[in-house]
């Protein structure tokens, strides 16, 4: 990816001009989830980890969004670039619907904490540690990690073809069931549809039973995650949804 360097330089530039010279961490999602399913250019992530370790400080992966096999190739994130962080951490799809969060670390990092007074009210619940062992064993055991990279796949090949065919749809991206579909006035100009149009389309993709969400820098793109059991029928409705939506706008605007 020749966009690389330049992300290298820049984040560079920031760790020697806006930061102490030793840093604590640096947290990162291995693709970027709020922002509306971002991804790194290719080993942007490897070589951020190697300037901030040279720098004393920590990697840290967030796996909230890309963990347990979301994105299909890998079950973690981090794995798709090449690293191992030095902290991840996991929630949401590690108890599917119950609350519950978890912290992996070096032992290193782990024994530290033992220095100070440290605890947490709900920690180490003994019903959340059985809702999430039942949790890997289903993903396992009903291969939904495969079915993610499949359905994902089979998802973003039909949504490319509403990129092809709709000018305001202008950038159909991701990996497995995590997709974003970034929204613009023009794909010349790339310019971030109205908020007042992407929420009538929202709107309708929801009245005729889809629901899907939003984000990006100005809440531009629609963030597709579902749940990981979805069939390819799943997927063909909720593109003939999306689809509708977008014809319906379209005759709205003429």
């Amino acid at each position: 990816c020749h966009a690389n360097d330049q992300y290298i330089e820049q984040f560079e530039d920031t760790l020697n001009t806006s930061v102490p010279k030793t840093i604590a961490g640096f947290i990162a999602e291995p693709i970027q989830g709020v922002n509306g399913a971002v991804q790194y250019p290719r080993s942007f992530l490897k070589g951020a980890y190697q300037l901030v370790r040279e720098r004393g400080g920590v990697c840290i992966s967030d796996e909230v969004q890309t963990g347990f096999g979301r994105t299909g190739s890998h079950f973690w994130g981090f794995q798709t670039h090449d690293v191992v962080p030095d902290i991840v951490t996991l929630a949401k799809g590690i108890g599917n619907g119950f609350p519950m969060a978890a912290v992996v670390t070096t032992k290193e990092i782990a024994s530290s904490l033992a220095q100070n007074l440290h605890f947490n009210t709900f920690g180490g619940s003994p019903l959340a540690c059985v809702v999430g062992a039942a949790v890997l064993d289903a993903i396992e055991e009903d291969g939904l990690q495969k079915n993610s990279e499949d359905v994902g796949t089979y998802m973003l090949l039909e949504l490319a073809k509403l990129r092809d065919k709709f000018e305001i749809v202008g950038d159909v991206r991701g990996k497995g069931l995590m997709i974003g579909v970034e929204m613009v006035t023009d794909k010349d100009s790339r310019q971030p549809l109205p908020a007042e149009e992407i929420n009538q389309i929202w709107e309708d993709c929801k009245d005729m039973g889809v629901l899907i969400g939003r984000g990006g820098l100005y809440s531009q793109t629609f963030r597709i995650k579902p749940p990981m059991c979805i069939t390819k029928k799943d997927v063909d409705f909720a593109v003939e949804v999306f689809h509708s939506a977008l014809q319906r706008h379209m005759e709205r605007a003429a």
